[in-house]
């Protein structure tokens, strides 16, 4: 830790979001924080006003000490060393540094050693520095202590404090600024540290949410390009097949126009169902998401638009709602890529295997691919890839060796312990 200010002088306690900090006990203590620098400013008059009496005090008694016309200089010294008082908190090794020099100085003035602005400067470098510093400025004071002793029994001045324990006497006062500036420090620490960690918890709940926010909108997407998609789709190819059919078979056109409001009314709804998710004020409009019981509807649909869709089913369906959609999504997303990829007319077969393990999807058609078809990203191939990703699954689509296309999707009963990242697509899938 440099010695300078902490988050504690500086008035930068972090503060994030909501976050509300305990006011210091006490209105003395809460002025004194919000105001430092006149905290400084009364330090040094503290050190200032009685040293510079002093000193002027002995010029009016001479017969005080040895060299009493020293006096005024000391009285300067002592104004100097005061000022350094402003800096403390930046930089109490210059101010310690001072204290040393005009504790020397001091000597001839005072016949002995001044500790006052030393204990001043030691107990800044314990609050402001580190633990470690506050012990190396002790030791050195005790060295200059000692020093400025042996300078004051050198030179034979009569006192009636042995020098020996007035010696002992400073730096024992030394020591226990020392320990009393070490303590003050270690508390103001240990707060500044629980204010970090709290601060530290409040971005992390932030970031919780909004990672939770970002998987919500990730899974609503996923839901809506896979209402719009289908619904679109089928709607393109009911239209289709209805403007080809328009003269010569009317009432076939009439009913594949009705199938094309049918669908269109369908996705409103369930695009209703979703947004009310996003907004609370959708009253009437939510609703269960499809799931198994829902396939047989959903076959007939893409049936309705001229697949050739043949189901077939093994096992015991789960009672998961949500392992329902995914597979209930899976087959809808297979048979949408059919509608919109192949041919018309093209042979589709549906398999799925429910398992004690997990679940196998298996979709194949084998029409020919519509040159063009109708436009798309890839985006289904990767929702599914995101789907079955919770469920520890995997994803395989690609071309068929006699033609068409197969897409195989395996999922577990459990969802994964972390979902695992989408990964980007291949050429051909983002084709499709």
């Amino acid at each position: 830790m440099t010695a300078g200010q902490t988050p504690l002088d500086r008035h930068a306690v972090p503060v994030e979001g909501d976050l509300s900090l305990p006011k210091p006990p006490g209105v003395i203590r809460r002025f004194w924080s919000r105001h430092p620098r006149l905290t400084d400013v009364l330090v040094a008059a503290a050190f200032t006003v009685p040293a510079v009496g002093a000193s002027l005090l002995v010029a009016w008694v001479p017969d005080s000490v040895r060299n009493p016309d020293l006096a005024p200089l000391g009285a300067v010294v002592y104004v100097v060393g005061g000022a350094t008082l402003l800096w403390r908190r930046r930089h109490p090794w210059a101010v310690l540094v001072v204290a040393w020099v005009i504790s020397l100085v001091g000597v001839p003035v005072w016949d002995s050693v001044d500790v006052t602005l030393m204990a001043f400067a030691l107990y800044a470098l314990a609050v402001y520095g580190s633990v470690r510093a506050a012990w190396i400025g002790l030791a050195v004071s005790a060295l200059v202590t000692a020093a400025g002793s042996g300078v004051v029994a050198a030179i034979a001045i009569e006192s009636n404090v042995p020098v020996t324990a007035a010696n002992f006497s400073q730096i024992g006062a030394l020591l226990i600024v020392v320990l009393v500036g070490i303590n003050i420090a270690n508390r103001r620490r240990y707060v500044v540290a629980l204010l970090d960690r709290a601060a530290q918890l409040a971005r992390e709940r932030d970031q919780t949410a909004r990672l939770a926010a970002a998987d919500e909108r990730a899974r609503i997407a996923r839901e809506m390009h896979d209402i719009v998609s289908h619904g679109l789709t089928v709607m393109v190819t009911l239209a289709e097949g209805s403007a080809a059919t328009t003269t010569t078979d009317p009432e076939r056109a009439v009913v594949a126009m009705r199938q094309v409001a049918e669908t269109g009314r369908r996705a409103l709804t369930d695009m209703r169902r979703m947004l009310g998710l996003l907004d609370d004020g959708l009253p009437g409009e939510l609703g269960p998401q499809p799931g198994l019981e829902d396939l047989a509807a959903l076959v007939e649909r893409f049936r309705g638009a001229g697949l050739r869709v043949t189901v077939s089913a093994e096992g015991i369906p789960p009672a998961d709602p949500a392992e329902q959609l995914t597979v209930y999504r899976i087959v809808q997303e297979s048979l949408t890529n059919v509608l919109r990829h192949a041919a018309s007319g093209a042979n589709v077969t549906v398999d799925v295997r429910y398992g004690t393990a997990g679940v196998v999807i298996g979709v194949t058609n084998d029409g020919p691919v519509v040159a063009p078809p109708l436009p798309g990203r890839g985006r289904g191939t990767v929702g599914m890839r995101e789907r079955v990703a919770l469920y520890g699954g995997t994803v395989e689509s690609g071309p068929r060796p006699g033609g068409g296309w197969a897409v195989r999707a395996t999922l577990a009963h459990e969802p994964a312990p972390a979902a695992a990242a989408s990964t980007t697509p291949d050429e051909s899938e983002t084709a499709r």
